[in-house]
């Protein structure tokens, strides 16, 4: 009966994929088949994830799950994800994305010819801004608002844009992420002297080759797609709006990484939350709008255009997130973590063979899940007992098993900050999935060499 579970897990994904690959409605697919995944635990008598408030009877408890997913991801995500789109929409229809266009394409007109290098470019820049705002959807969504209309306009597809900035959260890493503070307490360290002495010198050379790779990786298929690139840029066109209004897309991002965690401005500290950041930003944007028109009853109804925003990303992006995190709560409740566990201690490898084995499952975890947090936190806690009994330390085993997680995040289309992303560049997310399955396959062979070689 212990594999039963498990086996019934790798079933549900099969068909999932295959459902999914026939273009079936991605966000009633991965529902049904978590509801079924958790209705087999339960015939099972497997331990289901703990609700809050469980209504007394298991049959109702199974949709007291999505009530819960509901609450739980409309209260911190899910809201965070709806008001940067809120924002997206608000700044494209006042002008303000146009402006920094304009404004950003004169210095960055040398990469007219070479757009690729542009677009790899962020890369490692997005990497520094992730350690400062570790939200992957936040992150994402804030440079697609501020970087991806400049990299399409230097030259490259919306396509090869929206890969490069998912590609930067691919490592999760600095003091203040969910991964890095668990991997560190689990190792019984400090996060920030586990950032300093062990996550920088392993993530710059992943760094380095994902840079590489997207660079010839979105060159070849932009030209096998027969992408051309625009005729037109922001360098020679007007635009109706102040320049400085170029500055309010930017103005989240300049207020997250002020009040974090990389300044001490204040006697007292003063944390600043994605979604806030957008709400501020909002009204400054207003603000701007008011002494621009200087029409209030316009500026005010101007607003409808930020909930409507909000309410696209609900209905898209923030459901199908719901809906993923039922199916990652089916797949544990049936026992797939486990099942992955046990076949990691039959195989009577030595300690890099587990280590690695490990790190590849939970590479494949978090693409099926959607969720590095998920993947490593089942994962983790498990190190320091195998390492023990291996006689190794468990920062050799833990590091490249934490990378791994986001990285995979990345390459699953059931993934928020994949699925956001597709959203707003009007791309599928087996599109961006496919573009970053070669770079992120490349960086965690290149990992496991550098890191156990």
């Amino acid at each position: 009966m212990a594999i039963l579970g498990p086996f019934l897990s790798l079933l549900f994904i099969f068909l999932v994929a295959l459902l999914l690959l026939k273009k079936y409605h991605p966000h009633a697919v991965l529902l049904i088949a978590g509801l079924g995944m958790l209705f087999i635990s339960l015939l099972l008598k497997n331990n289901l994830p703990p609700l809050k408030n469980p209504t007394g009877f298991s049959g109702f408890d199974l949709f007291a799950f999505i009530k819960e997913s509901f609450s739980s991801t409309n209260a911190g995500v899910g809201l965070m994800i709806m008001a940067i789109g809120g924002f997206v929409a608000y700044i494209d229809k006042i002008g303000a994305s146009n402006a920094l266009v304009y404004v950003a394409m004169k210095p960055l007109s040398f990469f007219k010819k070479q757009p690729y290098i542009a677009a790899s470019l962020v890369i490692p820049i997005g990497q520094t801004l992730f350690v400062a705002i570790p939200s992957a959807a936040g992150l994402s969504l804030l440079l697609m608002a501020a970087l991806f209309p400049i990299l399409v306009n230097l030259g490259v597809s919306k396509l090869s844009a929206a890969s490069v900035i998912t590609a930067t959260t691919a490592f999760g890493i600095g003091p203040a992420s969910a991964i890095t503070a668990s991997a560190s307490s689990i190792i019984g360290t400090e996060s920030v002297n586990y950032f300093v002495n062990h996550q920088i010198s392993l993530v710059i050379p992943l760094s380095i080759s994902m840079m590489i790779t997207y660079y010839f990786v979105n060159r070849h298929y932009d030209k096998k797609n027969g992408f051309e690139k625009p005729t037109s840029t922001y360098t020679n066109e007007k635009i109706n709006v102040p320049l400085i209004y170029a500055i309010i897309p930017i103005f989240p991002i300049v207020l997250l990484i002020l009040f974090s965690e990389l300044f001490s401005l204040f006697p007292s500290p003063i944390k600043l939350d994605t979604t806030t950041a957008m709400i501020i930003s909002l009204f400054v944007a207003l603000l701007f709008e008011l002494i621009r028109t200087k029409n209030l009853k316009d500026v005010l109804e101007s607003m409808k255009v930020f909930w409507n925003g909000m309410g696209n990303i609900f209905k898209t992006v923030v459901t199908l997130i719901i809906a993923a995190d039922i199916f990652a709560q089916g797949l544990i409740s049936l026992g797939f973590i486990d099942g992955l566990i046990s076949l990691t201690q039959q195989i009577g490898f030595n300690a890099t063979g587990i280590a690695v084995v490990m790190t590849v499952m939970i590479y494949m975890a978090s693409i099926l899940m959607g969720s590095g947090n998920a993947s490593f936190f089942a994962f983790g806690p498990l190190v320091p007992k195998i390492a023990k009994t291996l006689g190794v330390e468990s920062t050799t085993m833990i590091l490249p098993m934490q990378l791994s997680a986001s990285m995979g995040r990345t390459v699953s289309p059931v993934a928020g900050i994949i699925i956001a992303v597709s959203e707003i560049a009007g791309v599928t997310t087996l599109q961006i999935v496919k573009r970053n399955s070669i770079p992120l396959t490349v960086a965690l062979v290149v990992m496991l060499i550098f890191h156990f070689i």
